[in-house]
């Protein structure tokens, strides 16, 4: 059974920073896509960022481009999301997830993702 659990989220004002965390426990076999969404009150779920943990395709939304970074911890089997300049904009919860293995070309569709964590508050001031 795979588990996704996210951390780190808050409030903070518009220019400040926050890094995400998302834990997994139990095992996917194989190389899989993963990523960071997120959903703002009133507005469909969107990727933020995705990647293959066996190497390439990384993609990240144009919104977040040059401010948020996605990057994994294997050892730790963590992934995570810094996030720098923070807009009010960026307000949403957060949510991690991952693909089945049979997924070798990800993109920014939540539907193409099999496991979700419960996701994190982010709240960004002005």
């Amino acid at each position: 059974q795979v588990h996704l659990a996210e951390s780190g989220g808050g409030s903070v004002p518009a220019g400040g920073s926050l890094r995400l965390s998302c834990a997994i426990s139990g095992y996917i076999y194989g190389s899989h896509c993963m990523g960071w969404f997120r959903q703002a009150p009133g507005k469909e779920r969107e990727g933020v960022a995705v990647f293959y943990t066996g190497g390439g395709n990384m993609i990240t939304a144009d919104s977040v481009k040059g401010r948020f970074t996605i990057s994994q911890d294997n050892a730790q089997n963590t992934v995570y999301l810094e996030m720098n300049s923070l807009k009010p904009e960026d307000t949403a919860i957060y949510y991690c997830a991952a693909a089945s293995p049979l997924r070798i070309r990800c993109t920014m569709v939540p539907d193409e993702y099999n496991y979700w964590g419960q996701g994190t508050q982010v709240t960004v001031s002005s």
